[in-house]
Parts: C-alpha cells; structure tokens; sequence
C-alpha cells in the first residue's frame, strides 16, 4: 500500500506539475492545468491512478483551509473600506446572475426548481483562483477596477457557507436515525460559532502570543492547522459545515498580529491540497455522459458566460461604472468558479441532481474557465477606455513660485509636500495625463507639460524661481539638459533624481547642486536602522557611514571618469577585505 501511494503521489504530482507549467505559459490558469491532468491520469484516459473518491476526501481539506484564508482577510477595517461593493455590488451579483442561470436551465433544460437552484446558485459564482492572479499579473488589482472586481469574488466566496446551508435545507437525502431536527440544528451552530469566537480570543491568541514570545517559527505552522482542523472538527461532530467552523476561525484571528504569518505558514499546504482536489475533480469527470451531449456542454457554456457578462454589465453600470469598464468586468467574471465543484458535490450528495449531471456541469465550468483569457485578450480593442489626452488642460504660467517641481509622481508627490509644508512655494509639471487628473481630485494642482522643455520652464516662470527639482522617473535626463537649463536659468538652484548611479554616471559633469540617488539614500537608511537594532552606537555608525560614503564617491568618479560601470571594483573590493581582517582579528 505504501509503495501503491507512493506511485500515485508521483504520477499525480508529475502531470500536475507538467500541465500547469504549460497552461500558466498559455495564460489559461493553474486550475485548468489540474483539470486537465486529473482527467489524463484518471481512469477515463490513461487510467494510471484510481480511487478518486478517497483523494477527493483528503484534498476536501484544501477548500477548508481556502475558506480560513478567506476569513482572515476580513478584518473589519477592510470589510469597512470595501463595504459597499462587498455588500452592494457582490449581493447583487451572486443572486441575479444565480437566480437568472437558475430559471433559464429550468426553462431550457427542463431541471426541476430545487436541481436548476442547485445547479444555478453555484455556477454564479466565478473563478478566484483564475482572476485575481490575471489581475495581478496585469498590474490592476490595486486600481478601482481591481478592487470591485475583488470586492465582488469576496462576496462570492462568503457565500460559500450560505449556499451549502440551502443545498442541505432542500436535501431529498433521507437524514440518519440519530441526525438531530432543523430548529436544534440552528441553536447548535449559533453555540457553535459563540464557542469559537470565544475560544480564538481567550486559548487561541494567548497561545500564538506564547508561541511568538518563544520564537519557535515552525510552531506557528502546527498551531495554525490545529486552529483549522479543530474549528473544523468541532463543527463536523455537531452535523454543521465544516466550510463554516474554518471561515469562522479565520474571521475570529483576521484582525490578530499573527495574521500575516498564518497566511505565510497555511497557504502552502492550502495550494497543495486545493491542486489535488481538482485533480481529484478531473478524475472523477464522466468523460463518457461529456461525449454523449458535447452540444449540451457548449450551449450551457455560452448561456453561462452570456448570462453572467449582460447581469455583471449592467449591475456595474448601475453602481456608476462606464459601459467598457463594466463590459471588461463582466467578461472577466463570466466563467464558473472552482467552488462550483464543491457544490455540485454537495447537490449530488443530497440527491438534488444525478452524477452524470455534475459531470456535465463540472465540464461546463472547465470550458467556461477556459474561455475567460481569450474573451478578455480578443475584446481588449472594444472596452478599452479612450486614451486620456492633454487636450482642455492648462499649461503653467508664470505664476512667482520659488520653486518648480518637475514630475508629480511618488518621488516628486514626496517633495512638494514637504516644500509647501515649509511655506515655499511650488509649480508643478507632469506629463501624464492620468496623474494630473488623478492628482486633481486631491485638490492639487498639477500643470500639463514636459518640464524638460526650456520653453515651457520659462513659461513657468523659472526665470524667477529660486529652486528647480527634476523628480522624473527613469533616466530621461542626461549632463546636456541640466546644462542647458542651469544656462537658460542660472539664478536657479538645481537638483535631480537619479534612481542608481548608471543614471548618476548620465549626469556627470552637469552644472547642478546635488544629485539625490534614491536607491543609494534608502539602502543607507535601512543600515542605519539595523546597526541601531543591534547596539550599535551613533558615533560609530556616523563613522561607518561616512567610510562608505567616501569610497562610493571614490568609485563613482571612477566610473565617470572611464564611463565604465565596473570600474573601482578593487575599491569594493578593498571593503570586504578590511571586514575579513577584522572578522579574523576579533577571532584572534
């Protein structure tokens, strides 16, 4: 037996790992990567693994402690942020698009109420594990878009827990001899969750608290799954959901300072065993009732996704979105979700709908998953917002500011303030139209320009400034600019921000006060920190700091003098030689 686990941990893990490697190079997601290799490897193609029933018992643990991921990313100051598109738009969205799916398989595929409400409730929900990484990916889950579209895929898997509870209240399953009445049933998980808010706030802080004190890291891995499982168990052994006693757990520590770590120590073995509860859901598919009725699959498929992007459209319209914006929303959560899995378990289980019913809707969810990328990548033209132009924007004028601050991002949002707060006063030029508008709307005011421009400086009136700060990004500006503005503007105090000393090494030889290198500057601050963490004393790390510096600027005029990038390297070299002699006169 060990030897047969053995076999089929290597095989499983083997076509995983082989499949999702090419779908996430396809751009199609991991969770296709373990349908499909749970399908090769199953007994339906290859047949070199069986037994799906009892994987599928083990790997059910990866969507408990998904639900205690969940739970601990609802703190009540996040809930408070995103509340309204939480609880307005996510509302909305799971019971129009679940009820919308629900009456047209009643209408199309004849499914009684209580089969098409099973089937229809867990279909509008939309893939996590698919979305939030192609959001990340492109940069946009910390837009406004970002956030709607997560608030929406949070409110989804809250309701999780709701949706188990209604598939098990229309259950035909004939309930166990010993199975306690429905009114008891509530009274139970009401004294349930009070008894783990209870518990995680006087046992289980107390002992993450001790844990931490102890500094025994890999402590927190054991304590978090026990906090899990125990939650879990507990719920189980009362007839409850076990989905419930982990969410709970997790919502009762979301606002703990052990939050972040027991996301760190958890969320491995939740991407584990969550990988192998698809591919469990890839063996178990009915590959023969899909083959049967493709052209049932592909009509359900298509309703899905149609269904889901009209109802996500126009609810994002009605919550103030433009129509591209809410067209983009709508496509990027028209497919099912993984959780669809888990709830056609659960319906087949309570007898609400036949196993050839949840292959065939299991497929539905895979093609529909497999679609999202392509709509999203070959729609990119049509929903696309215009581009934001200069057009109806002001350019500066002489307006006697003492100081022109160029480029309005992070660096340069940095330096105004600080200026201004001092009383001096600022112009201020960018070129990005997004920024001035975005900027805009924190009341300040940003001019349209490219402050590289002598012409337009002068329009700014940098013939009277006393200060002109180049804080762009990149490595635009070269010696030849700042000459030629410190020639146009001699009266002008000068400074430029570099990000590394390539882009120190461009401005060699430029007529300006100081040079400020962002990357050098903070790395100094951090040593700074840690020598003070450990004891050392000011005078010393004044004295350490002021070496460094010294032979830094050593090596860079040794760099601009050559233009070569590896030049002073026996200077480096020199500082790793006086710590060894150090380090062997200590031992010494």
């Amino acid at each position: 037996m060990t030897g047969l686990a053995l076999r089929d941990g290597m095989l499983l893990l083997g076509f995983a790992l082989a499949f999702v490697l090419l779908f996430r190079k396809l751009g199609l997601g991991a969770t296709l990567g373990y349908l499909i290799a749970g399908i090769i490897v199953g007994p339906q193609v290859l047949g070199l693994v069986g037994d799906a029933e009892e994987k599928m018992g083990i790997a059910e643990l990866g969507i408990t402690l998904l639900l205690f991921l969940v739970g601990l990313e609802l703190s009540p100051s996040r809930l408070w942020q995103l509340k309204q598109d939480i609880f307005g738009l996510g509302l909305l969205q799971v019971v129009a698009c679940g009820l919308a799916v629900a009456g047209a398989l009643m209408a199309l595929a004849g499914f009684s109420p209580a089969a098409a409400l099973a089937l229809g409730l867990p279909l509008a929900l939309s893939s996590t594990a698919q979305v939030l990484p192609m959001l990340q990916s492109a940069g946009r889950l910390r837009t406004p878009f970002g956030e709607r579209a997560f608030s929406i895929l949070l409110f989804q898997d809250l309701s999780i827990v709701p949706m188990i509870t209604i598939v098990a209240a229309m259950s035909r399953a004939p309930a166990p001899p010993d199975a306690p009445p429905g009114w008891l049933l509530a009274i139970y998980t009401v004294l349930a969750v009070t008894g783990l808010v209870l518990a995680g706030r006087f046992l289980i802080r107390p002992l993450f608290r001790l844990i931490g004190n102890l500094g025994e890291r890999e402590m927190f891995v054991f304590a978090g799954l026990f906090t899990v499982i125990a939650a879990a168990t507990v719920m189980q052994a009362l007839g409850l959901s076990t989905a419930l006693g982990a969410f709970v757990a997790g919502v009762m520590l979301a606002d703990s300072p052990y939050r972040h770590e027991l996301e760190a120590d958890v969320d491995p073995f939740r991407s584990i065993l969550l990988g192998l509860f698809f591919l469990a859901v890839g063996m178990k598919l009915d590959l023969h009732a899909i083959a049967d009725r493709p052209l049932f699959v592909l009509g359900m498929a298509l309703m899905l996704i149609a269904t889901k992007t009209a109802i996500v459209m126009a609810i994002g319209m009605a919550f103030k979105m433009t129509w591209r914006g809410a067209l983009a929303l709508g496509l990027l959560l028209s497919q099912g979700g993984e959780f669809g899995f888990v709830l056609f378990a659960q319906a087949q289980s309570a007898l609400l709908i036949e196993p050839q019913a949840a292959s065939l809707f299991g497929a539905v969810v895979t093609l529909s998953m497999a679609t999202t990328p392509f709509l999203m990548r070959y729609t990119q033209r049509f929903r696309a917002e215009p581009e934001q132009t200069a057009e109806g924007l002001e350019t500066p004028s002489a307006d006697g500011a003492s100081a022109i601050v160029i480029g309005y991002g992070r660096f340069g949002q940095t330096v105004a303030q600080i200026l201004i707060g001092q009383k001096i006063s600022v112009t201020l030029i960018d070129m990005d139209v997004d920024m001035i508008q975005v900027a805009g709307t924190f009341g300040a005011k940003v001019y349209y320009g490219d402050g590289t421009r002598i012409d337009l400086l002068r329009q700014a009136g940098a013939s009277e400034a006393q200060l002109l700060l180049f804080c762009l990004d990149g490595d635009q500006l070269d010696a030849a600019n700042l000459s030629a503005v410190h020639e146009a503007f001699p009266q002008a105090t000068i400074f430029a921000r570099a990000y590394d000393r390539r882009s120190v090494m461009k401005m060699s030889g430029a007529p300006v006060e100081g040079v400020v290198r962002e990357v050098m500057e903070s790395a100094i601050m951090m040593a700074r920190r840690a020598m003070t963490s450990v004891g050392v004393d000011e005078p010393e790390i004044a004295k350490t700091e002021t070496e460094y510096r010294k032979r830094d600027l050593a090596r860079l005029h040794a760099q601009k003098e050559t233009g070569d990038l590896y030049a002073g390297r026996e200077i480096l070299a020199q500082t790793f030689a006086a710590r060894a002699d150090d380090i062997e006169a200590e031992a010494g």
